[in-house]
């Protein structure tokens, strides 16, 4: 790992690089590249998961999410907007989970080699992934149990008159970089706790607060246990919920405002308009979007999200930085293809 730079140094002269093309921006191996890559001129172009899923993946230069050049101006949106198309959803396609699922464990396979291989190796993962297969199997067994419970927690809070409105958290995957390295938070289990803190002194008396499980969460955190010990040492009775499941556009659509570090479904619900307060660097905490007071004061007085200048950030970002494709099938990964030539070529 510590020769990498010069490695990268000699192979970017020896070959007179002009573009360094890689997926995701923080990962131990690719900073030295992208570091030496801005020292030298070179264009830097990072893909990542799209900034609006499920059709879109994210091809940008320079950085993506939190390293992201995209301004926080709204009105530089106001502007550029009326220079870009207005857009849709983008063309569709199928994207299996078993063949995303497949993809995992053959990368973990030869990840998993690494340090027979390349001596001295750091991964960007902090857990083996053996371990998390472990925890899916585990979690996977109680599958049916959760849904039935997700089913029933969130029929009664999206359905139930006379239950009191409710405010979600939707959590993200602990060890994503959008945690590590876009906030000021070492984990979800942080974040959790300052959002439940200042919930049980700040919020409505007879609110709620609903703290969503991310799908692909593999069970290695037990964040039920966490929010029972919390309400009960915050004398918060039943007020915070926690599911593992359910439909999130409906829950988003129930619920009186969203809180989230910096997750993508943060830019749903401004689509929804609902009132939304990010806690990271998000590409989308923006005045006029994102609520912009301090959590203590968002439980009271939240700020709604102007919905026509979403339309025009989600325009620009899309003309911007976005690809029409996908990682994980045939005809998501020929979109992605096709479409990033253009702009790798631009």
């Amino acid at each position: 790992m510590e020769n990498l730079p010069d490695f990268y140094k000699l192979e970017f002269e020896r070959h007179g690089i002009t573009d360094v093309v890689l997926f995701g921006d923080c990962r131990p191996v690719h900073r030295p590249a992208i570091e030496l890559a801005k020292q030298a001129g070179i264009r830097v172009h990072v893909f990542e998961e799209g900034y609006f899923r499920p059709y879109w993946v994210t091809l940008e230069r320079g950085g993506v999410n939190g390293y992201s050049a995209l301004p926080l101006d709204p009105e530089y949106y106001r502007q550029r907007a009326k220079e870009v198309p207005d857009y849709d959803n983008g063309t569709p396609f199928v994207s299996p989970f078993w063949k995303r699922a497949a993809y995992d464990v053959g990368y973990n396979f030869w990840a998993g080699l690494n340090p027979v291989l390349h001596r001295g190796v750091k991964s960007h993962v902090p857990h083996n992934p053996a371990t998390e297969y472990a925890n899916y199997l585990r979690k996977g067994l109680g599958t049916h149990i959760n849904r039935r419970r997700a089913k029933a927690i969130q029929a009664r809070v999206t359905l139930d008159a006379n239950l009191p409105p409710y405010y979600l958290f939707p959590l993200q995957l602990t060890t994503d970089s959008q945690i590590i390295h876009h906030s000021d938070f070492e984990n979800m289990s942080q974040a959790m706790d300052k959002v439940i803190r200042s919930f049980a002194r700040h919020a409505p008396e007879h609110s709620l607060l609903l703290i969503k499980a991310h799908p692909l969460d593999p069970g290695l955190v037990n964040y039920a246990r966490h929010i029972r010990r919390l309400s009960k040492e915050l004398l918060l009775g039943k007020r915070v919920l926690y599911i593992d499941g359910g439909h999130l556009p409906a829950l988003i659509n129930g619920s009186s405002a969203v809180i989230t570090i910096n997750s993508t479904v943060g830019a749903s619900a401004l689509l929804h308009g609902k009132p939304t307060k990010a806690l990271g660097r998000a590409i989308y905490d923006i005045p006029g979007l994102t609520d912009q007071q301090d959590l203590d004061e968002f439980w009271l007085h939240q700020q709604k999200p102007d919905v026509h200048l979403f339309r025009k950030f989600r325009n620009v970002v899309i003309h911007d930085t976005q690809i029409n494709g996908g990682f994980y099938c045939k005809p998501g990964i020929d979109l992605s293809v096709n479409n990033s030539l253009q702009k790798l070529l631009f």
